[in-house]
Order: structure tokens, then sequence, then C-alpha cells
């Protein structure tokens, strides 16, 4: 029998440290070749690191939460066989993306599955951490869920089959419940707490809020597919929306900019860089609509459903998560009334969009009732005047409530 030792990865990208953000084995555990040891996360990348040997973990080299350098030990495996060399760091298996504003993703994913013999047993459930957040949110023991994958993980595709057959954590509504739990905050929700705390104490926040009447806007989107959704695509109101924004940031440039603290520096960008942030089972993360300005709403509608679905997929590459200008964000059908959204740094606006609701608008002399919209938006007050800042929703209000105005050219 031979100890080996496997080495933190150099994930690449000048990464010198990684932190742990969950080990899917123990000291004592017996794991086949390509099984997962740990998910470990820098600050452009979650990855998963499979083991090059198999044979029984000896011992695991920190908890979970510990930031670790390249080429510490990250398991002591002893194998059978000769040669007392230390096994080569095992290549990254990419997962989801970690940071909220920023991430970064390898491209190109190594993988090589080798599916493990019965005599391997997990006290954890073997599942990715995307798959283990959304367990949460459903209320799903994935103790309970049968696993498809190597070495028995646990894929989206066996939790979504066992939901749909009924399964569940909770027997009954009315079950009496005691007890707590402790979560350490690592990894993905760390780094989303660590940014929002930055942004909050760092950037002077206001908000300003607007009521939109968008019931043209909705006759104009409902005539559209109507007559083009089967040649080009159905469309939501938000491309409209992005469309009203890259128009109105021709005459608001100052929206569309990124201010370095340090340099003491503004600047201004030309292209809208539209980060869009999207709600994954990993957490917040922000795909960007890089050169809206040249898309048309068909355009901007097939990439926001591409992007969103790779965030949510956990497979959106570097560039598509990074270089955005000013953010937009909604909570969809949960929007609310009202919002205040934390800018996402270094930008300086963020545009808040709410739920349409039919709501009563006085005009000639009587009630009448309208599709409203609200627009609730913050700004970095040390580049923003409120003026400034109203004076910009006020002409995103403009094209939206005459919607022909989208496309003239002037």
């Amino acid at each position: 029998m031979v100890k080996k030792i496997i080495k933190m990865p150099d994930i690449g990208e000048g990464v010198a440290e990684a932190e742990i953000v969950e080990w899917h084995v123990k000291a004592g555990d017996v794991i086949a070749e390509d099984q997962l040891l740990a998910a470990v996360m820098t600050d452009k990348a979650t990855v998963e690191v499979p083991s090059p040997v198999a044979g029984t973990v000896l011992q695991i080299g920190a908890e979970a939460g510990t930031v670790m350098a390249v080429g510490a030990m990250l398991v002591e495996i002893e194998v059978e066989g000769a040669g007392a060399d230390d096994a080569p760091p095992p290549p990254p298996v990419q997962a989801a993306p970690p940071v909220p504003v920023k991430p970064v993703m390898p491209e190109k994913p190594v993988f090589s599955a080798v599916q493990p013999s019965s005599t391997i047993a997990h006290d954890k459930p073997l599942a990715s951490p995307a798959v283990r957040a959304l367990a949460r949110e459903l209320g799903v023991d994935l103790t309970q869920v049968h696993g498809s994958g190597p070495a028995g993980r646990i894929t989206r595709d066996d939790l979504d089959h066992f939901t749909a057959s009924g399964g569940s954590a909770h027997s009954s509504a009315y079950q009496r419940r005691d007890g707590t739990e402790q979560i350490k905050i690592t990894g993905l929700r760390r780094k989303i707490a660590e940014r929002m705390a930055k942004s909050s104490r760092e950037v002077a926040h206001f908000s300003y809020v607007e009521e939109v009447d968008v019931t043209d806007l909705e006759i104009l989107r409902s005539t559209l597919n109507a007559s083009l959704a089967e040649r080009r695509g159905k469309l939501t109101v938000l491309p409209f929306i992005l469309r009203a924004l890259v128009v109105a940031l021709r005459d608001f440039p100052q929206m569309n900019a990124l201010y370095d603290e340090e340099a003491q520096v503004l600047t201004r960008h030309q292209a809208a860089h539209i980060g869009m942030a999207t709600q994954t089972p990993s957490g917040l993360m922000v795909p960007v609509l890089h050169h809206a300005e040249a898309m048309d709403l068909w355009a901007m509608a097939a990439e926001i459903t591409r992007l969103a679905g790779a965030a949510r997929e956990g497979v959106a590459k570097r560039e598509e998560l990074s270089g955005s200008t000013i953010t937009v964000t909604s909570l969809g059908d949960l929007g609310g009334l009202v919002t205040t959204p934390v800018i996402n740094q270094p930008e300086v606006a963020i545009i808040g969009i709410n739920r349409i609701a039919i709501r009563p608008q006085w005009q000639d002399n009587q009630f009448v009732p309208r599709k409203m919209m609200n627009l609730s938006s913050s700004f970095d007050h040390r580049m923003v005047d409120g003026y400034e800042a109203a004076a910009f929703i006020r002409r995103i209000r403009q094209l939206l409530e005459v919607p022909a105005t989208l496309f003239i050219e002037v």
C-alpha cells in the first residue's frame, strides 16, 4: 500500500489560492478513480476536483471554508501499488460560477467518469453545490434520492424525478418541528455577502422610483407576438425595457459608467453592456448582454434566454459573466411595488423592474384601468446627482409609454 498526496490544483488565471466550499469525501471513505473529492472556489470560478486514483481516504487537508494555497495537501489517499511519488494534481471539473457580480468560468471542463464498484459507500450523498442548493430550497432530503451519475452522484434530473414522483422531506404540514441548524457561510454565499456589504458600505446609494404606464407597450408586444412569434420568437417585456435603456443612455452617458474609487476615475462607455441579475440554484449571478445597442428586440430576447439558461446551468463562459457597464434587476412576478436594488460595483446605476399590475388611473374626469409598472432604481450619489437620476428614469418612462419612439432614430 502506498500513500498518495492529492494537492490543491492550479485552476489557472493566475490564481494562487482557493477556498474549500464542500467536501464530497471524509477520512475512511473508499473511493473510485475520478470520484469527486471536493468543490473549491476562487474569486473567478467554482470547480470540483476529482480523484486521479482509487483508494482509501486517510485524511483531508482542511475543513470546508478554509482558504488553501495552490499545491497544498488537499487529500491523502492510500492506494494499492508501488511507487511513492505524489499523485499529480487532478484536473478540475467545472461547476456553477461563484461570484454574483463578475464570475469567471473555465471554458473547457474536464470530467472522466468511472462507475465505482458496489463496495463503495458514502454517508453523505454526492451532489454538486447547485443541486444541494436546489434540494434545500425544495425541502428534499438528498439521502432519499437515488443518484444515477458517476459514483452514485445525484443529478438535477434525479432531483426532478424525485419531486415529480411525490417525494418530499416533509410528511405533514402540521408536524411539530424543533431544533436549530447552523450553516457555515462559505463559497458563493460568502462571496455574495462580501460583495453586497462592500457595495452598501462604500457606495452612497440613493433610490428613485417612477411609475410607468405600459398599457400601449403591452398592446404592441401582444401584436408583435401574434404576428411574428412563430418566425422570430416570443417577446417578453424585458427586451423593450432594455431597448428603452439603450436609447436613454445616449442622452445620459454618465449612467453607463464605471467608477474606479482608488484611481478616482470615472470611465464612461459608449457600448451598452447590460448586466442582468439572475437568480440561479447556486445564488445570484450577472450574465452580461454585450453590445445591447446593436441588437433588435428579437436578438435581445434570444440572448437573454440563452445567457440566463447558461448561468442557471453553470455553463456560462467567463466573457459572458463579466464586463457589464450598467445592470438591470427584476424579481419577475415577485417584483412587488418597490425595491431598493444594490449597485453592482464598480457601476454607478442599477435599474430595478417591478411587476406589471392593473391600477386605476385618472383620465378625462374618470378612473380607467391601465397596466402600470414601477421602476425602482439605485444610483451612486458620488457620481450621479438626484436631478440627473430622475431625468434619466423619466426619459425611460417616456420611451416606454410611447413605444414607437423606441425605434425612431434622430
